[in-house]
């Protein structure tokens, strides 16, 4: 990437964080933590590696995106929206009854939504049918799946690891939002991991770790995923849970809860760089 390539996605990542907090804030419910911790991946996912069309949203060959830690979707609504999915109006109706922004992602409500997720560990598990189905197509169409950290703890993610390598999807990339934070504390505290780079690669994967808020480093991974062969893809990504909002940063509580009107004003202009 280019220096305007990197700025561009910089600063699209906080145009996306914004209308995250602003979805948030409106409907006065939702998880904003890990749905920031995510922001800059779904920005590089969204603005310079998918192949995808907002205009034929079921193009068959488009690639496919699975988050599969669904409770984070005002980060991939964020992105369908910039991206060009739907019109600016939905925003304001994030959780609302017939929104087309419900709070988990629902596949038959909105444009650009690949898989209905919810239940922890499930969506993953389709990424990887969807993944075998492009390999029995013969299409070059990719997969990329989002997995929370806590999601770990789920029996299938596992299940996934090992299924994966036997069919040698090289096609599919899982991206694993290490935040260290879930629901009931940290993920060392609920279930640790002793060493989960050498564990994953156990299974047969490439499996590399980066700083899941470097746009440079994310996209140097994720193209060092598509020229893999023989194997699936694992890129763990270091992030920090509510990161660009300094006083949501490695905060439990701001798992699932909604900004004040003082806190979202303050919020918002954090992530603009402007002086309170």
């Amino acid at each position: 990437m280019n220096k305007n390539e990197i700025e561009m996605l910089k600063n699209k990542a906080k145009e996306v964080r914004e209308t995250i907090l602003t979805m948030i804030y409106k409907a006065q419910s939702g998880h904003p933590g890990g749905s920031l911790s995510i922001a800059d991946i779904m920005t590089v996912l969204y603005f310079r590696e998918l192949r995808i069309d907002p205009e034929n949203p079921h193009w068959n060959d488009r690639d496919r995106f699975v988050l599969s830690k669904g409770h984070a979707c005002p980060a991939w609504y964020s992105c369908l929206y910039h991206r060009g999915f739907f019109d600016e109006k939905h925003i304001s109706t994030f959780r609302r009854v017939n929104s087309i922004l419900q709070g988990h992602p629902d596949m038959k409500k909105t444009p650009g939504v690949d898989m209905t997720t919810g239940s922890l560990g499930m969506g993953v598990a389709t990424a990887v049918g969807m993944a075998l189905d492009a390999r029995l197509e013969g299409s070059s169409r990719r997969v990329y799946a989002i997995v929370g950290d806590g999601e770990l703890n789920e029996g299938v993610v596992w299940e996934v690891m090992q299924s994966s390598c036997k069919f040698k999807l090289d096609n599919f990339c899982m991206i694993i939002d290490r935040n260290g934070l879930q629901l009931d504390g940290t993920t060392e505290e609920v279930m640790p991991f002793k060493d989960l780079s050498n564990t994953i690669e156990s299974f047969g994967w490439f499996v590399q770790t980066i700083d899941g808020h470097s746009v440079e480093e994310i996209d140097k991974a994720l193209q060092a995923a598509r020229e893999t062969k023989g194997g699936p893809s694992c890129i763990i990504a270091d992030t920090i849970k509510g990161k660009g909002v300094s006083f949501m940063e490695n905060q439990l509580k701001w798992h699932g809860r909604a900004p004040s009107d003082e806190e979202y004003e303050l919020a918002v202009k954090e992530i603009r760089g402007e002086e309170n």
